[in-house]
């Protein structure tokens, strides 16, 4: 696999930016794609940093981008940056531009961790005509309580100033909401994971509770774990394996 750091101009952000990129190195076609999205605390290096993710997706010979999005909730910013369009319009047209991979829909996926899980299942249901596969680990999948009622004073904070002067609750941000107004033959298909003793579990039950009274597949599971990378990089290649069964 060839490890790439890339920085570039962001028309949408209007700022210098930057993703780590894994590329196969021997591939006749151009490769499926997996665009990774980090949590909250992280950057465009941590899946590399605290994971086997080079040696996991080289077995499955998948291309791997990881954007930097810092602590956006993958949103337009009301009185700052515009990161979802930069993520759901400019960063695929850019990763086009740039490198060569699948742009078929079929070859199309997306995972994240924590905020990354919600921002993941946000481009999926928004944009469902994109991706193949979207998967979760350990997902802030309802950000409306966490604009609300999360007692943990930074989420509350990142919310109020990511989401100023909205209201989450019934709008695109909303994946509970997103879940219930979706056409269920349009979708991706949808995993979600996480451990028994993460803080987020309730978020997690809430979604999977939101897809089954809505007629949304979606294969979910709960097991022993805690918000932390050994979990992440052990479900990781659960969701490679889900995503591409045999490749």
């Amino acid at each position: 696999m060839a490890l790439l750091r890339c920085s570039f101009w962001s028309d949408v952000l209007e700022l210098g930016t930057s993703m780590t990129v894994l590329l196969p190195e021997a591939s006749d076609a151009p490769p499926p794609v997996l665009y990774l999205l980090h949590g909250l605390s992280d950057d465009d290096t941590a899946w590399t940093r605290f994971t086997s993710i080079e040696r996991y997706a080289e077995e499955k010979g998948l291309a791997v981008v990881m954007p930097q999005v810092h602590r956006s909730f993958y949103a337009n910013e009301t009185y700052g940056l515009k990161f979802w369009d930069f993520l759901a319009d400019e960063l695929p047209a850019t990763v086009g531009r740039f490198f060569r991979v699948s742009e078929r829909r079929a070859d199309t996926y997306v995972a994240g961790l924590s905020m990354g899980g919600y921002g993941a299942f946000k481009w999926a249901l928004r944009r469902p005509e994109r991706f193949a596969a979207a998967a979760s680990l350990s997902g802030v999948l309802d950000a409306a309580y966490a604009q609300e009622f999360d007692l943990r004073p930074h989420m509350r904070e990142v919310a109020a100033r990511v989401f100023a002067g909205r209201t989450v609750a019934g709008s695109d941000e909303d994946l509970l909401h997103l879940v219930e107004t979706a056409d269920p033959a349009t979708l991706p298909r949808l995993m979600l994971r996480c451990g028994t003793e993460d803080h987020l579990l309730a978020q997690s039950e809430r979604f999977v509770t939101a897809c089954a009274k809505n007629g949304v597949a979606l294969d979910s599971g709960f097991g022993p774990g805690d918000h932390r990378w050994a979990y992440w990089d052990a479900q990781i290649q659960t969701v490679l394996e889900w995503m591409r069964p045999g490749a």
